[in-house]
């Protein structure tokens, strides 16, 4: 069953929420769509940042749905990036300000899927400087040592 609205897709790893999470989804919210919030898989964080989320992949998508700011959750695929495009195909796929993962070839991809009115659309920072999860996690441990 397809919603009223548009469908709309936001990729990531959301290992910590922060206020400047939270402001991306505000910008997607202001779209008014469908929104499919597709958690990045641990070995797949492995694999992109070279290291381990701080937060299992299960515990980063139930945060997720706690604050209820999407409409559906769920876990990426493990053996196809382009299952939830492939599955929901949206009409709008909302890339972070700094995500470089997987985007590479997405437009290509995206025409090879009969989606090439698929919009992209990259949203906006909110306080790079501040609210960013590897600074984040990086204060917490300089806290943890004074």
């Amino acid at each position: 069953m397809k919603p009223n609205k548009k469908i709309a897709i936001l990729f990531g790893t959301f290992d910590i929420i922060h206020p400047g999470h939270l402001d991306l989804f505000n910008q997607v919210r202001k779209s008014e769509v469908y929104l499919i919030t597709v958690i990045a898989r641990d070995k797949t964080v492995l694999k992109v940042k070279g290291k381990h989320p701080k937060n299992k992949e299960l515990n980063r998508l139930e945060n997720i749905k706690k604050h209820k700011i999407s409409d559906l959750v769920i876990l990426g695929n493990l053996r196809d990036k382009y299952a939830a495009i492939k599955k929901y195909r949206p009409d709008i796929i909302f890339l972070g300000y700094d995500q470089t993962a997987f985007i590479e070839n997405l437009e290509a991809k995206l025409g090879e899927l009969n989606l090439a009115k698929t919009e992209i659309a990259r949203l906006k920072s909110f306080k790079p400087h501040k609210y960013k999860t590897s600074i984040l996690k990086n204060e917490k441990k300089l806290n943890k040592n004074i």
